[in-house]
């Protein structure tokens, strides 16, 4: 039998005892260097896309750290890499992995985004998002592919916004970190409203958006030029998190509570970490418990003295305690020494702004196989008993997928072992995925096969919300 031809699977089997769709969040294409090249030659001429081709070969060789290699299925599992780089074929095969609807994310944008030559890189996002929305056309409705956005300038990020949306595209993947003479930025923390243009067009636009960095390779300390698992683990999770601390202390999330904000690739444990950590940080040092326990004026100088008597030594005197009663981590950092609410651009006033974050605007792309997917459903562990919104990302297409009818079962391995409800999973795999999608944009799923189930899961989670419940 013809290998695209076999239905039946275990996935299609367990997708069939399924009372909801199965959305992949998170899934990847492929993309042909030739097929890149014949785009980029309609976008800035041939000159360009030679230098691509000669740049892309200079980047491997010239990497100071070890980067993916042998990241595709092969061998017995050729079916798979052929898949995610035709997607009239990924269409047909979608039931066998017993999915319903895929969300596609970009491999190629990932090294793209941090091309530092300006005209290349916007050349290349913008040949990229046409080869997308070309090779995409005929399936739209089982398969969408996510635009890839430059963030080096608001002004750049705007225009492939306005670009994509005017190629019908509906969802987009930005630069989180920017990288210029070796240092790291982030366009959400430290930059003012530099950026505050490129979410309000988000919103204008309608558009859902989510990031895919990964930190692996910044600076010497953190890259391996030998190994690449080194390299790799945990990379998309650091990736997530300095976004998404970025977001919340830039004040992006409050200004803009109309965003919804993926992070994929890194899982949840790290969002559950963060969301936990910043309530205990929040406790200590809110500017009100700053000022009343830890500012050094408010020292009690004679208690201190009275310590040192009793409890001194040949150096440690009273007489020098009295004369210098601080010590270097008293002084706040900086010329003015003055004391500054680091919560206050975050807009977080009280603890339950924080869980407001979380619960409603943050979404994290798990893979299948993560077993610390549970940490999201796990209201005892929470803060405020609030689930966080872990998303299905199956990751397909790259080398930890080596079996696309091996996602659903072993996400669903989790109800086996009792960490995750049947509700739980319908969540995971369907309605956070639809709520993060839909969130700016009520008909994201218009046209696709689970049209109907997302707009009933939708009136039903407002008629919840409306109940206060």
């Amino acid at each position: 039998m013809n290998a695209t031809q076999v239905k039946s699977s275990p996935a299609a089997e367990l997708r069939g005892r399924l009372s909801h769709p199965v959305v992949d969040g998170d899934a990847h294409v492929i993309e042909c260097e030739f097929a890149i090249c014949d785009f980029l030659r309609q976008v800035a001429g041939p000159e360009m896309a030679r230098r691509y081709e000669e740049g892309k070969k200079n980047r491997v060789s010239a990497a100071k750290y070890r980067q993916t290699w042998w990241n595709s299925p092969s061998g017995p599992h050729t079916i798979d890499r052929a898949t995610v780089m035709l997607p009239r074929l990924y269409r047909e095969r979608l039931d066998e992995a017993g999915i319903d609807f895929a969300v596609v994310y970009t491999t190629e944008g990932l090294g793209v985004m941090h091309v530092a030559d300006a005209e290349m890189r916007q050349a290349l996002h913008r040949a990229l998002n046409m080869l997308y929305a070309d090779m995409f056309g005929g399936v739209k409705d089982r398969l969408t592919p996510s635009a890839v956005i430059p963030m080096h300038t608001p002004e750049e990020a705007i225009a492939e916004l306005e670009f994509v949306k005017s190629l019908g595209l509906k969802t987009v993947t930005i630069n989180t970190e920017i990288r210029r003479s070796g240092a790291l930025t982030s366009p959400a923390i430290d930059v003012g409203a530099a950026y505050d243009p490129v979410w309000k067009k988000i919103v204008e636009l309608k558009l859902s958006v989510a990031c895919h960095n990964r930190s692996q390779g910044i600076g010497t300390s953190r890259g391996s030029p030998s190994n690449y698992i080194f390299n790799h683990l945990g990379g998309f999770s650091q990736g997530g998190d300095f976004f998404c601390r970025a977001l919340i202390f830039g004040g992006a999330v409050t200004r803009f509570p109309e965003i919804r904000w993926g992070f994929l690739e890194g899982g949840v444990h790290w969002g559950a970490a963060l969301y936990n950590s910043l309530f205990e940080y929040w406790e200590k040092r809110n500017a009100k418990q700053l000022q009343a326990n830890l500012d050094p004026e408010k020292v009690d100088l004679d208690l201190l003295v009275k310590m040192f008597e009793r409890y001194g030594n040949q150096y440690l005197t009273a007489e020098r305690i009295r004369a210098n009663p601080h010590h270097p981590s008293s002084a706040i950092p900086g010329p003015d020494n003055r004391f500054v609410d680091e919560w206050a651009e975050s807009g977080i006033r009280r603890p339950g702004d924080i869980r407001d974050m979380f619960a409603d605007r943050f979404f994290f792309g798990c893979e299948a196989d993560d077993r610390m997917n549970a940490v999201a459903f796990d209201t005892k562990l929470n803060h405020y008993k609030i689930r966080l919104n872990a998303m299905l990302g199956s990751d397909i297409g790259h080398w930890d997928v080596i079996d696309i009818t091996d996602v659903l079962p072993e996400a669903w391995s989790l109800v086996d072992d009792e960490l995750l409800s049947p509700e739980d999973f319908r969540d995971f795999a369907f309605g956070n995925a639809v709520d993060f999608h839909a969130g700016l944009n009520a008909e994201f799923f218009a046209g696709t096969v689970v049209e109907d189930s997302a707009k009933k899961h939708l009136a039903e989670k407002a008629g919840r919300k409306g109940r206060g419940r």
